[in-house]
């Protein structure tokens, strides 16, 4: 079995804390929305039962910095991803559903649990959703493409005037 393989059942049950450093050139769906596949995400995961109700749970963090493309001047920006989300464990989709109307917050979400889990689909999932819908720059450093479209154009209008006798 993989070291990135685990039983997310025992896992949770056991208190399992695993942690580790991957390059974003090694999570495909990630390197994909990225302009390169330079920086590394950071992550961890810990496993409990502390939930009110006693579901086995995983609490799981992502961080690091990507390069995403700005949507306003189309150049490459440093996106800083820092995300923690607590993932509730089902054994199956109707337990799932079971658990999520239990619980009925939207800030923790509800997975089936499997006993053969890969963590990197877990991590890549957690970075992927940490990333904005449309990433802008706060201020972008070069706006020469931008300034060019907002350039004044003559009105046609104003021809219109210059035909009036």
């Amino acid at each position: 079995m993989s070291a990135f393989v685990i039983d997310a059942f025992e896992f949770s049950r056991s208190n399992g804390r695993r942690e580790g450093v991957t390059p974003v050139a090694e999570m495909k769906r990630l390197a994909a929305d990225c302009v390169d596949t330079s920086g590394e995400i950071s992550w961890a995961l810990q496993g409990g039962t502390s939930h009110p109700h006693g579901f086995p749970q995983i609490m799981l963090s992502v961080a690091g910095t990507v390069q995403l493309e700005c949507q306003r001047c189309l150049t490459p920006m440093a996106y800083e991803i820092d995300s923690t989300t607590e993932l509730l464990l089902g054994k199956d989709d109707a337990e799932a559903d079971e658990i999520e109307e239990t619980v009925a917050d939207d800030s923790i979400d509800v997975i089936v649990g499997s006993r053969t889990c890969d963590i990197r689909d877990l991590i890549e999932d957690e970075a992927l959703l940490a990333l904005p819908q449309s990433p802008k720059h706060e201020v972008c450093p070069d706006t020469a493409a931008l300034d060019a479209l907002k350039a004044e154009k003559p009105s046609p209008f104003d021809v219109l005037k210059g035909l009036k006798p």
